[in-house]
């Protein structure tokens, strides 16, 4: 277990829906993966509380799966989740901690050795992907006291398990991302092009591996940037903003806003200030 390398921050976390303050303490970090991981996971992150008061947290996350270990006033466990569909909301109380691993698109299949979809929406425990192994693992990364041991820890592990990205996975991976970046794919037919695939093919693909529709992760990149834009300083009206999302409307955009997030474009954009 290598401690010795410095730990880099991922950023900032996007796609925060809600910014209330908590009534006690809660500290997180958020940072990158050593380079032999970068390939499979977009970050780790570790969070503790203490808390007067209970704390709803609420996100609009990223299509990818995750790797939980949490401990709840003393009672430990270890979880794999599956893409969310909708918005995630967790409610925390009393005393706690979390060590998280956020996989890139697709990369986590390997591990999970079935279509993703099968998890969709779905927190298994993680004895069930990877064995009864990583009991001892998780114990000991939520026993680690610094964040750098309990990345080292989570490092090694996954090292000796991911083995070589395929090929298809890769590029599979890097669509998605793709997606979420360039503004030109804003229809499937545009994906389909970019991927080389026809539409079942892709249909396909992303259920193997990603676990949401092609159709499911352009709409999520959109309404990811759309919560960016409404809680910046200078927000764009929701007709403009539709537009830049290519929505054939605003009525149609304010629709999947509200029915993803729970509060219409406008209600969420004053919630902010």
């Amino acid at each position: 277990m290598d401690t010795s390398l410095p730990l880099r921050s991922a950023g900032p976390a996007r796609g925060v829906l809600r910014t209330a303050a908590p009534d006690g303490c809660l500290a997180g970090n958020r940072v990158l993966p050593p380079p032999a991981l970068a390939p499979f996971v977009h970050h780790f992150w570790s969070l503790r509380w203490d808390l007067r008061s209970p704390f709803t947290a609420e996100a609009l996350p990223h299509p990818s799966a995750r790797i939980f270990l949490e401990e709840t006033e003393g009672a430990p466990r270890a979880q794999f989740a599956g893409v969310y569909p909708e918005r995630f909301t967790r409610r925390l109380e009393g005393q706690g901690q979390t060590f998280g691993i956020a996989f890139r698109a697709a990369m986590a299949q390997p591990l999970l050795g079935r279509p993703m979809v099968c998890v969709t929406g779905r927190v298994v425990p993680l004895t069930r992907v990877l064995g009864r192994s990583v009991e001892p693992w998780a114990r000991a990364i939520l026993a680690a006291r610094d964040l750098e041991t309990k990345v080292a820890l989570a490092s090694d592990f996954l090292a000796s398990r991911v083995g070589s990205a395929k090929p298809r996975v890769v590029r599979l991976r890097d669509l998605v991302e793709r997606m979420g970046t360039d503004r030109s794919l804003l229809r499937i037919e545009q994906v389909c092009a970019a991927s080389g695939l026809g539409a079942r093919a892709l249909q396909r693909a992303f259920s193997r591996y990603v676990g949401m529709s092609p159709k499911s992760v352009l709409r999520r990149y959109r309404l990811l940037e759309a919560s960016e834009q409404l809680r910046g300083r200078r927000p764009p009206s929701l007709a403009a903003l539709a537009t830049s999302l290519g929505y054939a409307d605003q009525a149609h955009f304010a629709r999947d806003f509200k029915l993803t997030v729970g509060r219409s474009p406008g209600a969420f954009a004053r919630s902010t200030r």
